[in-house]
């Protein structure tokens, strides 16, 4: 499903403030794989979801989705096949449109190429995907989205980020701005609809015992770089002690972000 092949990424090129991300930066992953990905700050993680998604362009290297290289395509092409989530819950969703009228704009995606309308028939289809959350939405399909908090707003766009059929999945610390309560539930439909769907999907978290026991693959990255590739098998066993020692041990210094070692 992705392939980075040598990538590189220079901000700044030439300047005294050149930032060099990624050098010759190589990663596959599978179709229908779910890799949570972990690291301090200024390790890549954010930046690497912008060149998968066209935000940035690399300077050298090549990005393939789904056997087609993407490489120089822009944002608005791929997000046809991408879908993405930020950590700010107001960010996927239109305030000042109704629940059902934001649907239909998901659903006008997932229908690429063809003009459909609001009938009684999607309205009816959209309260019983709404009821699925369990938050009681299926009775507010005529309120503006504005009217929601962070946590149904965030559930909503995940909603809403299915029924758009992507091929690929980024969800940058999707959960981070929530109280623990709707990141619990957030992160539980998140779980659900990936093994549902067979979603490619790719997590970015501050959380290091998210990393460990969401998904079937941790990511831990350095410096633009990948130091750590744990599969299904050896997360098994992992604790955020042994995640970090190893870190460590490969680096050779210790782990620095406290948010992530707070995060429990």
């Amino acid at each position: 499903m992705i392939a980075i092949q040598d990538a590189s990424l220079i901000f700044n090129a030439g300047t005294p403030n050149e930032n060099r991300v990624f050098d010759a930066f190589n990663l596959t992953v599978k179709k229908g794989e779910f890799v949570t990905i972990i690291g301090s700050n200024g390790a890549g993680k954010s930046t690497l979801f912008n060149l998968l998604s066209g935000t940035v362009m690399p300077n050298t290297g090549r990005i393939l989705l789904n056997g087609r290289e993407v490489t120089k395509e822009p944002e608005f092409k791929r997000a046809k096949t991408i879908g993405r989530i930020f950590q700010d819950p107001l960010a996927g969703t239109a305030s000042n449109m109704s629940l059902e009228d934001n649907m239909m704009v998901c659903l006008k995606k997932g229908f690429k190429g063809l003009t459909i309308g609001l009938t009684q028939s999607r309205r009816l289809f959209f309260k019983e995907q709404l009821a699925t959350l369990q938050m009681g939405l299926e009775e507010r399909l005529k309120d503006n989205v504005g009217l929601l908090s962070g946590g149904q707003r965030q559930a909503l766009t995940l909603l809403m980020m299915v029924l758009s059929t992507p091929k690929l999945v980024l969800l940058d610390e999707h959960t981070a701005a929530l109280d623990p309560r709707n990141a619990e539930i957030v992160l539980s439909l998140t779980s659900r609809f990936v093994k549902e769907y067979g979603l490619t999907t790719l997590m970015v978290t501050h959380n290091m015992q998210q990393a460990i026991d969401l998904g079937n693959r941790l990511l831990m990255m350095d410096a633009g770089e990948v130091v750590l590739d744990i599969g299904a098998e050896e997360k098994k066993g992992l604790t955020v002690e042994k995640l970090v020692a190893m870190f460590s041990k490969i680096r050779n210094k210790k782990f620095t972000s406290d948010e992530a070692l707070l995060s429990r």
